[in-house]
């Protein structure tokens, strides 16, 4: 096997010359984001955040693109982070973040020139949003209210380091309630600074909009006119907030200080909504069920005048995000998941048909963000971000008439041109029920069939997430390729973009079918003669991670190592988790709850580790509150108790996933250490 690499290590600094991908390498591409189109669609403005290892952090700058000349260069780039440009109405200003000494709202010329600050408040701002006539803008901060802490309670105690809690939610994801909330504040705005004191429209809500941890900007938006603001919230706390999905869409009218629920008849998340450019229509995602936060996710539009509420995917089994309207107000663009990739679709708000929804692009790949805007032509530009297996995230033109996507960004082009990579194919498998999975392999780059190559099951999260084309910078299927493996990805049951009843079939069945799919599909490609089936692994985090604690009580001899990252072992104490709505709704119920669901019984990897036998690398994070710490370090213990080889990794400063640079470095060693050591 070819494969040159030198690395030179000073501070931390590391160069690194491959033919082949690398961790170091990896870490050194650029990660674009956030593209903007401005509203002759002319320009671009986007996003490109790099990592500095030595410093063990990132920064992020501001790109523009030139349609016309075809040409890409940073406007905003020094030390500090610059983020979430957005075009002023008048399109001569560009407005975004900087966080230098605190995250204020700066302008600048078109050009990058011209660079002030344009807001001083006292607390940091988050996010921000300009009205379609440039005259309001909203911004959001965190607006501290509870006490938690010991010694916000205790003042003869200033060193005290506990916490006190009354009630569910103390901690959510990767954080601790520390009794802030962000709340959204609207003020006059001249598109070069902000012209009076902002004004709390959640004031006294003991709540947050974006929704927390994911939510962003596009939960939050103005009617054109400037007099009406939407936002996402769920307006539940303790208790009630993890026990149910019930966010809803609000409607602040910035003339009458009143504010509305527009979606209160669903008691599922509402999210997301936008208006229409001519103010006629809101449009927003629904999901189906309530308590399942991977239900089907609908596209719903609302009559501004009457009040009228339409279902526009009646018929359309696949789910809606990142919804997007014409100048025109004549399409609705959006992003769904279909066949194991995500595409551009649109449909008509104006039509009744159940066959509305139509799916323009057709990449091998995944879109992302979009940007839309109706030029003076009356003819719509799209401009999207888009990833592969083999392609980390650039920006793309497409056709809004063919739905041909055209490269227009090539961030990492020198990084990555000198690299080989290995190819990608689709299999379709058959399942043990004689359904048809779509399978993706990986194979090493200079792939000969001739040889035997050890091979990975890779094991997917969500667990209702695809196993979409994306271009991960920790799961990354090229990587594990380059290191001389054959990747096996099957879309198992229980993922989206293959109809609602293949999603749904995953609650309640944890290791049932969705597991036998995953041998189905390592078994289907392991009778490929290049397949060395005495070195087989199988790895996964999260519901993947869970995937791995099952197969290895259940694999029958079939693998020699396995990874899992953050996964559920036990099912009962994983009510040790902070959304329990989640818990209840994939287990059919508590563990109290009489009769007992056979979940806890029937399908959590603790009732099995009598069967554990084969060597296993368990991660788990100390500050991951979605599937607790303890979850690995009962694995962990289980495994060693048994005398089998059993490595435990663990970040105290990271969740669920792992974000510092030299965190990752070092994951990503581990990773292929332990692989290396049983598989090579």
């Amino acid at each position: 096997m070819k494969f040159r690499i030198t690395v030179l290590l000073s501070l931390l600094s590391i160069i690194v010359s491959a033919d082949w991908l690398t961790p170091e390498l990896l870490w050194k591409l650029g990660r674009v984001s956030d593209p903007q189109l401005s509203s002759d669609g002319s320009m671009a403005i986007y996003n490109i955040r790099r990592y500095d290892m030595a410093a063990n952090k990132g920064n992020s700058d501001i790109w523009l693109y030139n349609f016309t000349s075809g040409i890409a260069k940073a406007i905003a780039s020094d030390s500090s982070n610059e983020s979430q440009a957005r075009w002023s109405t008048d399109g001569k200003r560009i407005i975004y973040l900087n966080d230098k000494g605190s995250s204020q709202l700066w302008s600048m010329n078109v050009d990058g020139s011209d660079k002030v600050q344009v807001s001083d408040l006292s607390s940091d701002i988050n996010a921000f949003g300009i009205s379609g006539n440039g005259r309001m803008i909203w911004i959001t901060q965190d607006v501290k209210m509870d006490k938690f802490l010991g010694k916000e309670k205790y003042a003869d105690l200033p060193k005290t380091t506990g916490h006190v809690y009354d009630d569910l939610m103390m901690r959510h994801w990767d954080s601790w309630a520390d009794g802030s909330y962000s709340h959204i504040f609207v003020a006059p705005f001249d598109n070069n600074k902000i012209t009076s004191a902002p004004i709390d429209i959640m004031k006294d809500e003991h709540y947050d909009s974006p929704t927390k941890p994911n939510g962003g900007d596009e939960e939050i938006a103005w009617s054109n006119d400037g007099r009406k603001l939407s936002y996402t919230c769920i307006k539940y706390s303790g208790r009630e907030y993890a026990m149910n999905t019930n966010s809803d869409i609000y409607l602040y009218d910035l003339v009458t200080s009143k504010t509305t629920n527009a979606t209160e008849s669903n008691k599922g998340y509402d999210k997301a909504a936008a208006f229409s450019p001519d103010g006629s229509m809101l449009a927003w995602i629904s999901w189906e069920e309530p308590g399942n936060e991977a239900s089907l996710q609908r596209l719903f539009v609302m009559d501004m005048k009457t009040n009228t509420i339409r279902n526009l995917s009646q018929g359309f089994e696949n789910n809606v995000e990142n919804i997007h309207w014409s100048g025109k107000s004549d399409r609705i663009y959006f992003i769904s998941d279909i066949n194991a990739t995500d595409q551009i679709f649109y449909c008509d708000p104006s039509s009744k048909s159940e066959k509305n929804m139509v799916q323009l692009t057709n990449d091998v790949a995944d879109f992302n963000g979009l940007s839309i805007v109706t030029t003076s032509s009356r003819e719509d530009k799209i401009l999207s971000s888009r990833m592969s297996f083999s392609e980390p995230t650039e920006l793309f033109s497409v056709d809004a008439k063919s739905g041909k996507s055209v490269q227009i960004t090539f961030t990492n082009k020198d990084d990555l041109s000198p690299i080989t990579l290995g190819e990608v194919k689709k299999f379709m498998v058959k399942t043990s029920d004689k359904k048809d999975m779509l399978t993706w392999v990986i194979y090493p780059p200079n792939f000969n069939p001739a040889n035997k190559y050890p091979t990975l099951l890779y094991c997917q999260g969500g667990p209702q997430s695809t196993v979409s084309q994306f271009f991960s910078f920790r799961w990354n299927m090229q990587l594990m390729a380059a290191n001389g493996y054959i990747v096996v990805a099957p879309n198992r049951r229980g993922l989206p973009g293959f109809g609602k009843e293949w999603n749904d079939e995953i609650s309640g069945d944890w290791g049932g079918q969705a597991m036998t799919d995953l041998l189905s599909g390592i078994d289907s490609i392991a009778k490929h003669p290049y397949v060395d089936k005495n070195k087989m692994g199988a790895v996964g985090a999260s519901f993947g991670g869970y995937s791995v604690f099952w197969l290895e009580g259940h694999h029958q001899k079939r693998f020699k190592a396995f990874i899992s990252h953050c996964g559920v072992f036990n099912l009962e104490s994983m009510l040790g988790t902070e959304e329990l709505f989640f818990y209840f709704h994939e287990n059919e119920g508590a563990y109290w709850r009489s009769p007992k669901p056979v979940t806890y019984l029937k399908y959590s990897p603790h009732n099995y580790v009598q069967n554990w036998d084969t060597p296993i690398l368990i991660i788990s994070n100390e500050k991951d509150y979605r599937i607790p710490y303890s979850q690995g370090l009962e694995a962990f213990s289980a495994a060693r108790a048994q005398n089998i080889p059993a490595r435990f990794l663990s970040f105290p400063d990271e969740g669920h996933w792992v974000l510092k640079p030299q965190n990752g470095l070092m994951w990503q060693r581990e990773f292929f250490d332990w692989l290396g050591k049983y598989l090579k």
